[in-house]
């Protein structure tokens, strides 16, 4: 069997892949691995579960729920909330665990679940490890060590969740948004409810287009992963912005008054600048990964901040964030992690803080994010290669030195074997977007005589 855990949880579709008995026994392994400090500090352990609007969260959560409360757990049902919100308040309530059913920005078929331990804080590959085998150990026969009588969790709902999240929200903000009208894309996900009302509490005036989740819509045309309906809404209704979630809210894309898209390095370049004003850009440094735009380590460079990247998925930039003390991290798709104010990326607390930046300065969203200038950039796939030999064939580093010299400072290639499939990544980014296609073309012909 290979490994459950992916970079973002347990994911797979709903019923098939991910069933209720699947759910159930990764909770009870999960309450084993996270809340047994708890047990030996003298109090009953605690858990926090919340979901998106997926018709399948609501027999997952019901999974989940009877799994932690039958390995001795209290559980606080929260309902549906953001991804960042269960972490917010699996750290506020001193909960010895959060669970967050969600399948992020897939289609609705798909369904997750995803851990968090004490604090609020994503999962080591260690603990996920130990959860995995004692769930594997117990399918494979070995049983449980079950609790009875009062020794059993008690579930209640915790309604007050809503409103904790939201006082959180406000109170991050600099500053107030009277005077802005912004155009919210809910994708009919997780922050449906909780992002108008932020926004609304913060003084701008919001107009809402994918907010009526029923179960089965969610993601479906709509949100960060489709901005088509945002950027007309934005031009149609004459807004200062537009923001864009995902499913679990844990991103935020934007789109300026004139309908382009602003993406998550251009918010990251406008909150690093806001923050550095404010003397919140601890070490003047930002976090992301090395898929960041060129164009965005330029731009850092000539405003005097320091960019450190590390391997692409949050996980690793989030790491990178805590183990150094930095304030400001994320990806290119929008996972933006303000580490004084979340664990996690909080798609509604970027947009909030992108939003204050505007009222505060005056200036426009696409006049802000103009302090960087996407270079073109090109991504070829190619399949059906060695992908454990991208750093070791002779002749694929000499392909991948031409090329470099050809496109001098103002150009970049990123060679990524995947993780799952068997092909590279080919990534190649120059001023002008000819060129970074044909580099891109001769690099995936060496990928493929190199390692085919």
């Amino acid at each position: 069997m290979g490994r459950l855990f992916g970079t973002d949880g347990v994911r797979g579709v709903a019923n098939a892949d991910l069933t209720a008995e699947m759910a159930l026994g990764l909770s009870v392994a999960a309450a084993h691995v996270l809340a047994e400090a708890g047990t030996f500090e003298g109090h009953r352990p605690k858990a926090v579960v919340g979901r998106d609007p997926r018709a399948s969260g609501e027999f997952l959560e019901a999974a989940v729920v009877a799994g932690l409360a039958s390995a001795g757990v209290d559980v606080l049902r929260v309902g549906v909330l953001p991804t960042p919100a269960v972490a917010y308040l699996t750290g506020a309530l001193g909960a010895d665990l959060g669970v967050m059913l969600s399948a992020s920005h897939n289609a609705m078929p798909d369904n997750g679940v995803k851990f968090f331990a004490r604090g609020g804080h994503k999962l080591a590959d260690d603990l996920e490890d130990r959860i995995e085998k004692v769930y594997e150990e117990h399918r494979t026969g070995a049983p449980w060590d079950r609790p009875t009588g009062s020794g059993v969790g008690r579930v209640r709902d915790y309604d007050e969740g809503f409103d904790q999240y939201v006082a959180h929200l406000l109170a991050a903000l600099p500053n107030r948004l009277d005077g802005l009208r912004i155009v919210l894309d809910e994708a009919h996900g997780a922050a449906a409810r909780v992002s108008p009302e932020a926004f609304q509490r913060a003084g701008a005036e919001i107009v809402t287009i994918g907010a009526e989740p029923d179960g089965l819509n969610i993601n479906d045309g709509c949100g960060s992963t489709h901005l088509g309906k945002l950027k007309a809404a934005v031009v149609e209704h004459g807004a200062h912005l537009g923001i864009a979630h995902d499913g679990d809210a844990d991103r935020c894309l934007a789109v300026d008054h004139t309908g382009e898209e602003v993406d998550g390095d251009q918010i990251l370049a406008v909150l690093a600048l806001a923050m550095r004003e404010r003397s919140a850009l601890r070490s003047d440094t930002v976090v992301a990964t090395v898929m960041s735009n060129l164009g965005f380590k330029l731009a850092m460079e000539r405003e005097g901040i320091h960019l450190v990247q590390t391997a692409v998925g949050d996980r690793y930039v989030l790491e990178e964030m805590k183990e150094k003390d930095y304030a400001l991290g994320g990806e290119q798709s929008g996972h933006v992690i303000i580490l004084d104010h979340a664990t996690t990326g909080d798609g509604t607390l970027t947009g909030l803080l992108l939003a204050a930046r505007i009222a505060q300065s005056g200036r426009t969203l696409r006049d802000l994010a103009s302090v960087m200038e996407r270079l073109p950039q090109v991504l070829v796939n190619v399949p059906d290669v060695d992908r454990s030999r991208v750093k070791t064939s002779a002749d694929l580093a000499a392909a991948v030195s031409e090329a470099e010299r050809e496109l001098g400072e103002t150009g970049r290639v990123l060679l990524r074997p995947s993780g799952t499939e068997p092909l590279v990544r080919v990534m190649v980014e120059a001023a002008d977007i000819e060129q970074a296609r044909t580099v891109a073309g001769r690099l995936a012909d060496a990928v493929k005589s190199a390692l085919g």
